[in-house]
């Protein structure tokens, strides 16, 4: 757990006082006590935003809740943006019920205004955190096992979005994917910027924006213009996979040496900003003669997942088949995936 940060006069520190606020989008109604930032183990962070880990006290069979806040430390003028966008999330979180995607607790308000969205806690790293300690501890690829269990899980997550919710989740990424335990749950995270989608699977609003993160971001997200579909989640959904397989980030390969370490004494001077534009969008290469056989089938889904034409991309539905299929029949490693 983070300390908590003091001035050097500690004298001046105040023990944080506990906040109880009432819920504003809970069933019930009923006051429920966020504790200070400091009480809370931080999970991580995300634009203008931290999470916690928060226990609930007073019930020994209470499972904790993950507590979305707006970071203390953002720029006033940027508090009313994160706190819109925090308010949002919750409306959206609120109507989603879906195993592999984190639930809604409680919207509430403090005292002082700020906004504490209260979720399922998913498990205490993302997959991104997992990848990272991996390469770190010097390891390859993700098992091909457990990254068919990710696949599956994630896109039946996106299945449940696009299709019975029509709603693109517009910024799929390992950090936004949450694992509990060894890979026990995996839920999808963070629909702050969802849009919503038509009977077409288009975006709807024309004037909506899509977020995203620019590594992540398909070539028709970054044209002026570009059609948005449920297909924008398929390609960062396949980046997501490729992540797993190279520990890697997208387009960013140009940052590491001979041995996949990454330079970060020297990024702003071995960083080629054109040559990351012009990558921006593409399938980023894979070496799959190092992968081995076992991995063909994740292999064969990234590179479906993430052509160039979003119309030639899969929908999470038939990507949810096919990968249902190959784990009932049970299926050797050499088997491929194959979408109709």
């Amino acid at each position: 757990m983070a300390t908590p940060a003091t001035s050097p006069d500690q004298g001046a520190f105040k023990t944080p006082k506990i906040v109880r606020v009432r819920s504003t989008g809970s069933t019930s109604g009923t006051p429920i006590t966020i504790p200070a930032s400091p009480f809370m183990k931080k999970l991580g962070c995300g634009t203008g935003v931290n999470v916690y880990l928060m226990n609930r006290v007073g019930n020994l069979n209470a499972s904790p809740w993950a507590v979305k806040k707006i970071n203390s430390k953002c720029a006033a003028k940027q508090v009313a943006v994160y706190q819109q966008r925090l308010n949002e999330e919750a409306k959206v979180l609120k109507g989603i019920n879906h195993p592999n995607i984190v639930g809604f607790r409680a919207f509430t308000t403090a005292k002082d205004g700020s906004k504490c969205l209260a979720m399922e806690y998913g498990g205490e790293q993302s997959l991104n955190d997992l990848i990272e300690k991996r390469r770190e501890d010097g390891l390859k690829a993700f098992p091909a096992a457990i990254i068919e269990k990710v696949a599956l899980h994630v896109a039946r997550g996106l299945q449940y979005l696009h299709n019975e919710k029509k709603l693109l989740h517009g910024d799929m990424k390992s950090c936004n994917v949450v694992i509990k335990g060894d890979f026990e749950t995996v839920k999808i995270c963070d629909v702050g910027v969802s849009l919503q989608l038509d009977e077409n699977m288009k975006v709807s609003d024309p004037k909506a924006k899509y977020i995203g993160t620019e590594p992540w971001k398909p070539k028709e997200c970054l044209e002026e213009g570009g059609e948005i579909t449920d297909k924008a989640d398929i390609y960062a959904y396949g980046l997501t996979l490729w992540e797993m397989m190279t520990l890697a980030m997208p387009h960013l390969e140009m940052l590491e040496d001979d041995e996949g370490e990454v330079l970060e004494d020297s990024m702003e001077l071995s960083f080629d900003e054109d040559a990351y534009y012009e990558r921006l969008g593409t399938r980023p290469a894979l070496d799959t003669e190092a992968l081995g056989s076992s991995y063909r089938r994740m292999v064969e889904l990234f590179y479906l997942c993430t052509e160039e034409d979003h119309k030639k991309r899969p929908t999470a539905a038939q990507i949810v088949q096919a990968l249902e299929s190959n784990a009932s029949l049970d299926k050797t490693p050499s088997e491929v995936i194959v979408i109709d």
